[in-house]
């Protein structure tokens, strides 16, 4: 499976309007404050995902996964979940960033509400 989806199809651009605020891979690295190739290393490792935007395909990250200078807790164990029920990173967004109202609000808002338990049934599920 690759680092970065592409949001270069008319199917995709849908995620780019439900996840908002994107940061590029430097920007990335300055919030965390770490350097770029640590980064790199994150989005390799699954921590976090990407997906390349706009006419040039910048490499970008969700920004609602950057809270206080860290990646959001339980985002990388529901990235994990997502990947093995066999989502691919512009599916995987889209289930994080669509608004479910018996959460109610989007698996994201959950995660930075400290309802992560919920959102991990709700994606282990998916797997069956």
């Amino acid at each position: 499976m690759s680092i970065q989806a592409s949001l270069d199809t008319p199917a995709t651009e849908d995620v780019d309007v439900l996840v908002g605020d994107w940061l590029t891979v430097p920007d990335v690295a300055e919030a965390l404050d770490i350097d770029v190739v640590k980064a790199r290393q994150l989005l390799k490792d699954g921590t976090i995902i990407s997906v390349r935007r706009g006419e040039r395909g910048v490499i970008s990250v969700p920004a609602a996964f950057i809270e206080d200078g860290t990646v959001v807790k339980k985002i990388p164990g529901l990235l994990t979940l997502l990947r093995d029920a066999g989502y691919d990173e512009n599916e995987s967004l889209r289930w994080i960033f669509t608004p479910d109202d018996s959460l109610p609000g989007t698996p994201m808002q959950a995660l930075l509400e400290n309802r992560h338990t919920e959102v991990r049934r709700r994606a282990q599920s998916l797997a069956f």
